[in-house]
């Protein structure tokens, strides 16, 4: 049966990262990250926008779904809302398939760290930290599995991905 993996957690959590070297582990494996759907220049998250990156991400996730080739499907987007993934899952075929929402966690001073890496990077701005940190409690009471992130390699990330999933 088709495995979809769902990552979410916090902006700069680690979610594409984690993501890139999963699926790479995963024979018959395919990645989709949801920001991909969202390079729009300029971002603008009003509702037309939030409707068609909602299909768009529907559609493509029911095209692995379909796919014969296609055995194990790593999603990853900032799901901060439980409503998103029923958003998502609710418009999905009805084909037989095992989900799995697995949510990346670490500690606050963890998130700053990281955030702050990308900012002297320039691949994000320094408002991203504290726009992160306000979300990063949203992401507790989810019903999804946690990891705690906080002192593990990206390596060890996949493996306990892998155990959960049984792959």
């Amino acid at each position: 049966m088709k495995k979809l993996v769902i990552i979410n957690g916090a902006m700069g959590i680690g979610k594409t990262t984690t993501c890139r070297e999963l699926y790479k582990s995963l024979d018959n494996s395919v990645w989709l990250d949801g920001d991909w759907c969202w390079m729009i220049n300029p971002f603008v998250a009003n509702e037309e926008n939030i409707e068609m990156v909602q299909k768009n991400i529907n559609y493509m996730l029911n095209s692995f779904l379909n796919n014969s080739s296609i055995e194990y499907i790593v999603f990853n987007w900032v799901i901060h809302l439980e409503e998103i993934f029923e958003s998502i899952l609710k418009n999905l075929d009805n084909i037989e398939y095992e989900v799995y929402k697995i949510t990346l966690m670490c500690s606050e001073e963890g998130l700053r760290k990281r955030i702050g890496k990308d900012v002297e990077n320039n691949l994000r701005d320094e408002d991203c930290i504290n726009r992160s940190l306000d979300r990063l409690k949203l992401y507790k009471d989810m019903n999804t599995i946690k990891i705690d992130t906080s002192d593990l390699t990206v390596s060890e990330t996949v493996e306990r991905i892998k155990e959960i999933i049984n792959a």
